[in-house]
């Protein structure tokens, strides 16, 4: 059986780590969503890879939360989250306007 409390002590004895590999992994996914909906590529591929980020984004919310749990209040612990938050809103955002401008596009085919 999974032991949380082991999970979650792993999570903050690695933090250096686990941070060093999140931070770059959130960023390079987002912007390879933003880049995949502004070269227009199909729909699936835009949510291939805002699946993966929001993964990312998640599981580094889940690492903010682990320090929350202990009452480490600081800084590094606000920002980490407000990135993840910030790249699950642009990865929900760039499948919005992938869907939005998909269905516009289709119906200036049709007409």
């Amino acid at each position: 059986m999974l032991d949380f409390n082991a999970l979650i002590e792993f999570s903050r004895t690695n933090c250096v780590s686990i941070c060093a590999f999140l931070v770059p992994a959130n960023l390079l996914i987002t912007l390879l969503t933003i880049s995949l909906t502004a070269l227009r590529r199909p729909s699936h591929q835009v949510w291939q890879s805002a699946a993966i980020a929001s993964i990312f984004a998640f599981v580094m919310i889940l690492h903010v939360y682990t320090w929350f749990m202990i009452g480490v209040v600081m800084p590094p612990t606000y920002i980490l989250l407000w990135l993840a938050i910030s790249c699950l809103l642009t990865n929900l955002a760039a499948i919005l306007f992938q869907r939005r401008y998909s269905n516009n596009l289709s119906l200036s085919n049709n007409t």
